[in-house]
């Protein structure tokens, strides 16, 4: 049984005709509908009851599809595993950030670090919060860099994830200008008029953030985009599609070239700390070193 056989089986799950799943996949139909027999004959029975409107999943296939989507994230939780551990002989050091994180704040962060304490390589893993969780849980990396507020927490049990506040960001209602340079929407919008909102979507901690700040409570909103890169969301609102809640080590330059201007006033920004998060199962000598060093420089260390 091949691993590609149980990828074409969800992808013609979701897109239930032949020639979308085939897309999807980067196959040609025929070479897909191969495959898809194959897996049929391996499990003998059919998966699919084909018509001349696509593809839908038999009573056989309906009981399968919760069984593949489990094998294939457990392959993948097995394969990042693996290769985390064969990582570990040439990088010293493993750390998890989030996208926000990585391009910005991170580069800056490491770099008097890397001058004052001996970390080796690094390896920096960038993904969504959703994503860096799971990794951090699964124990292949030492630390994890986030967005953090209190009142929506990271998914850690505070007696086993130790954790520092290393720095402060903010978010703010940012949007483009219009032609007299303030903003082309300005909050909390009205009934009658709203603002149209670039959103995070679930995968995004940002996105968590702003749902347990309750920052758009007062403001008359309607989401027009979704995406949990705050990248993105930065050049929609640049380019004129709406409002968004902005990271300031994002949007700063942005802000200072005059590309993105307040959307509302102070009240309603969200202030927020930038945590590093330590794993309790991956340890090695530099992440030892690192986390010795945050502390004796006067960072607050949250101990479980």
């Amino acid at each position: 049984m091949d691993l590609d056989w149980l990828k074409d089986f969800l992808a013609l799950a979701e897109q239930k005709t032949f020639s979308r799943a085939a897309d999807a996949r980067n196959v040609t139909q025929p070479a897909f509908g191969r495959r898809i027999r194959a897996l049929e004959d391996w499990i003998g029975t059919a998966l699919f009851v084909r018509g001349a409107y696509g593809a839908a999943l038999t009573p056989a296939g309906a009981h399968f599809e919760p069984a593949a989507q489990e094998l294939v994230r457990s392959l993948e939780r097995a394969r990042r595993g693996t290769q985390a551990v064969g990582d570990r002989d040439t990088a010293t050091l493993s750390i998890a950030a989030t996208h926000a994180l990585s391009f910005t704040f991170f580069p800056s962060w490491i770099r008097p670090l890397m001058g004052s304490t001996v970390l080796g390589t690094l390896n920096l893993i960038s993904d969504s919060m959703e994503a860096c969780e799971q990794i951090m849980l699964s124990g292949e990396v030492h630390f994890l860099l986030c967005h953090f507020h209190p009142d929506a927490p990271a998914k850690f049990e505070p007696d086993r994830f130790q954790s520092v506040q290393v720095g402060d960001d903010v978010l703010v209602p940012l949007c483009a200008p219009g032609a007299d340079g303030r903003g082309t929407w300005s909050l909390p919008g009205s009934s009658t008029e709203p603002v149209p909102y670039l959103a995070y979507s679930q995968a995004s901690g940002l996105g968590r953030i702003l749902v347990a700040c309750k920052s758009k409570e007062s403001t008359h909103t309607v989401t027009s985009f979704t995406s949990h890169l705050a990248a993105t969301l930065t050049t929609m609102a640049r380019e004129g599609h709406g409002i968004a809640w902005l990271p300031q080590t994002v949007a700063a330059d942005d802000q200072a070239r005059g590309r993105l201007v307040r959307a509302g006033s102070e009240r309603f920004d969200v202030p927020i700390e930038i945590r590093l998060f330590r794993s309790p199962e991956c340890r090695n000598h530099a992440a030892d070193e690192l986390w010795e060093h945050l502390s004796s420089r006067g960072f607050r260390v949250a101990a479980p």
